[in-house]
């Protein structure tokens, strides 16, 4: 997969280390409190093993599936719940656990979503996120890296179900998409 890179944006030692620099802030933030972190299907997979791995504290983990897509590749901007939670987040402290924002449609409508379900509270943590793309304003309490708006792999991110198990982020090569 090497050759299939154009350049990598974020190491692994990167991501690690800054995924255990945010997994200690969230420590302190919910000491003592019953902390649920719901994770996004699919791209969320590497990031969510990862943090809750660094996480001292308890928490439990539950994931959902979302799509604003549908068959095309622009977003319909109606929201479906492929896969929902399988735990009440009533009561609950959840920290949703995001591989990238772009323009930040799907997670403003799932903060909702799970607001209106009775959580005590709702945050946001993401691995990447992409400013220059943000079409509205999400409040995110913990970002990983900003990057420029280009399309990125690895670390979970896909290309045609490609390329998630990358152990870092980076651009692909034009071959691999212009064939």
């Amino acid at each position: 997969m090497g050759r299939d890179l154009a350049d990598v944006l974020i190491s692994e030692e990167a991501i690690r280390a800054r995924l255990a620099e945010i997994a200690a802030e969230v420590d302190a933030e919910y000491a003592g409190k019953d902390l649920l972190l719901v994770g996004v299907l699919k791209g969320a997979v590497m990031v969510m093993a990862d943090f809750a791995r660094a996480l001292h504290g308890p928490a439990e983990m539950d994931w959902m599936a979302v799509s604003s897509y549908g068959s095309g590749t622009k977003s319909s901007g109606v929201v479906r719940i492929l896969k929902d939670l399988d735990r009440d987040v009533l009561g609950r402290h959840v920290l949703i656990v995001e591989d990238i924002i772009d323009s930040g449609l799907t997670l403003s409508w799932l903060v909702a979503n799970l607001r209106s379900r009775g959580a005590a509270s709702v945050e946001v943590m993401a691995l990447l996120r992409k400013p220059e793309a943000a079409k509205v304003a999400v409040d995110v309490k913990h970002v990983g890296f900003d990057i420029p708006n280009a399309f990125v792999v690895g670390y979970g991110l896909d290309f045609d179900e490609r390329f998630r198990n990358l152990r870092v982020v980076g651009t692909l090569a034009e071959h691999v998409y212009s064939s």
